[in-house]
């Protein structure tokens, strides 16, 4: 893969030989953060697990203290009263079956969170091949099928994330912007790496974090010491 002038300067900042401490790391990875736009800082955490298995899961959400530095469109499934509660909140758009027809007619995908009240899964749930591929499923571990709207509203709209593995094991998760200080950044890091571990399946053997690796959207990774993240 060919990179630009741009990436190519800012790479030679990187020792791709050192497995860097986070606070280096994100110190680098502003550094690196060389683009026209305020680039979105990522983490990239490779894990020993099996996602096959259903013991082997690794899924939740946690609240950033300083937000993700982006504004996020959230879409809730309601009816009635959890309906007006999430207009209240701040919820972009409400609705029910209406709003199931826009999504599968019109290929209408204006969000960013889906979160729906349980009774709304009946019929969220047509639009699982929709949304499923797109990790927009709502999910009550990641606290996004709730009857508390309120809340569920209000803890995205402040920060909150979702974390899981993919295919292949691996969980991707953006901690901030270029544009953050340092310590903002390794504050919502760590608070990202805290739920990580906590996540840890009981059932795995060997190594969690095999290896992780925090970069910029248009910059080079930067490879991270897993010992000290599982300390």
């Amino acid at each position: 893969m060919k990179h630009g002038k741009r990436y190519t300067e800012a790479a030679k900042a990187v020792d791709r030989s050192v497995l860097y401490d986070a606070a280096d790391a994100i110190a680098l990875v502003k550094k690196t953060a060389v683009a026209k736009f305020d680039e979105t800082i990522e983490v990239h955490l490779r894990t020993g697990c099996d996602g096959r298995h259903a013991d082997q899961q690794v899924r939740g959400a946690v609240v950033l203290p300083h937000g993700t530095g982006k504004v996020i469109r959230i879409l809730v499934f309601a009816k009635g009263a959890k309906a007006d509660e999430a207009l209240a909140a701040g919820a972009n758009y409400v609705g029910a079956e209406e709003l199931v027809a826009k999504i599968q007619h019109e290929g209408w995908l204006d969000f960013d969170v889906v979160v729906a009240t349980p009774d709304m899964m009946g019929v969220v749930g047509r639009l699982g091949r929709i949304l499923g591929p797109k990790g927009l499923m709502p999910n009550p571990k990641a606290g996004t099928v709730t009857m508390d709207v309120t809340k569920a509203v209000k803890d995205i709209k402040a920060g909150k994330i979702e974390y899981r593995l993919d295919k292949s094991n691996i969980i991707h998760a953006p901690v901030g912007k270029a544009s953050f200080t340092e310590e903002q950044l390794a504050d919502n890091f760590q608070t990202l790496i805290d739920a990580v571990n906590k996540a840890k399946p009981a059932t795995l053997k060997g190594t969690y974090i095999k290896s992780a690796v925090i970069t910029s959207t248009m910059g080079p990774g930067v490879k991270l010491n897993t010992v000290k993240l599982m300390a």
